[in-house]
């Protein structure tokens, strides 16, 4: 693949941002905190209340559609923090643009769609970036670094549990909430980080079962579902996902049990170290008090530490931690556990291209 754009370090680097909701704050503070290296030139909304919100916080440039906003600013990337649904053909016209995109979880609601978008980047020359701010957790950083040292030994078994609440109102907040074609339900939107780990620590995934339901919401999509899952390299596991927990937010949690280790991070999302024993000491271990963050938001504290490997990659001193083939695997497995759930059999990976 071939980048026709050189590195840019004699000026900040312009970001425009679409889709001014829910999570576009987080993208904001992150700009601000990396504000002598990056700024934000655009932000766009169909809706002019969201728009004129986000231009007076952040004061760039407002425009009503993805068209005028890239006839009207000059960007180095373009971020989608719009529904879902609507990533794939935004994604294709800012590549046709000339234009880097970085896009948030899911990339897609469909397989076809994910597919489509990283071709149509590769053929334009620019890059996809996929959101994956979880990686950057430290409690996760430390698991990882586990894993790639080879600590756990052979992995025998992997548990993910998502137990959070949506209540009704929530969907009920905007009308692409709970659909198929914008949103995708609790696996692929809400615990989407999480069904990301699964191939990100264990490895390539080789078959998975699942169900899924729809107990007590009024929508399209699940809001609850469990999958069996089995490793290429022989672990077994389960993802256990709902969003249905009474009353609030419990627990977003992983745990891996090895040959020679078990450990197990939880709290209300991944934040605290609660298991770590290991056959073998290493100096690591002292680090797992400082890992423990008490965090308000499931979305935990890594979109600055994203947008920084993002701005560095831009100024040619980075390679891509999660780009457009890395955002595949997470929907490729996501994709996986609903078909299997639709039609209740087991589906082997990887997909037919």
């Amino acid at each position: 693949m071939h980048l026709h754009r050189p590195p840019i370090t004699d000026r900040k680097l312009r970001f425009a941002l679409v889709g001014c909701g829910r999570i576009a704050a987080n993208h904001f503070e992150s700009i601000a905190k990396h504000a002598e290296r990056a700024e934000l030139v655009g932000v766009c909304d169909t809706d002019p209340q969201a728009l004129a919100a986000a231009q007076q916080r952040t004061g760039a440039r407002g425009f009503a559609s993805l068209t005028e906003l890239l006839e009207g600013v000059k960007a180095d990337c373009v971020v989608l923090t719009t529904p879902s649904g609507l990533h794939p053909q935004q994604a294709a016209e800012v590549a046709a643009a000339g234009i880097d995109v970085m896009t948030e979880k899911p990339m897609a609601t469909r397989w076809a769609d994910g597919l489509a978008m990283v071709k149509a980047c590769d053929e334009a020359g620019v890059r996809l970036f996929v959101v994956k701010q979880n990686r950057r957790n430290r409690t996760l950083q430390l698991l990882k670094q586990c894993m790639q040292m080879g600590r756990f030994g052979r992995i025998y078994m992997v548990n993910v549990n998502v137990f959070w609440t949506r209540p009704q109102s929530y969907y009920d907040s905007a009308e692409w909430r709970g659909t198929w074609e914008f949103d995708g339900g609790a696996l692929m939107n809400q615990a989407s980080h999480y069904v990301d780990l699964l191939d990100w620590l264990i490895g390539p995934v080789e078959s998975v079962m699942a169900y899924t339901g729809t107990l007590a919401r009024n929508i399209e999509v699940e809001d609850t579902a469990v999958a069996a899952l089995k490793w290429r390299n022989g672990a077994m596991g389960s993802i256990n996902v709902t969003m249905l927990t009474y009353p609030k937010n419990m627990e977003g949690s992983i745990t891996i049990l090895g040959e020679r280790g078990s450990a197990r991070v939880g709290g209300v999302a991944v934040n605290q170290i609660q298991h770590w024993e290991f056959d073998t000491p290493h100096e690591m271990d002292t680090a797992i008090g400082d890992a423990n963050y008490q965090t308000t938001s499931v979305y935990g504290f890594g979109h600055p530490l994203y947008y920084d490997n993002v701005v560095r990659v831009l100024r040619g001193e980075a390679q891509p931690e999660t780009d457009g083939r890395e955002g595949l695997k997470s929907l490729e497995l996501l994709i996986a556990m609903y078909l299997s759930a639709r039609d209740g059999k087991r589906v082997n990976l990887p997909l037919a291209y």
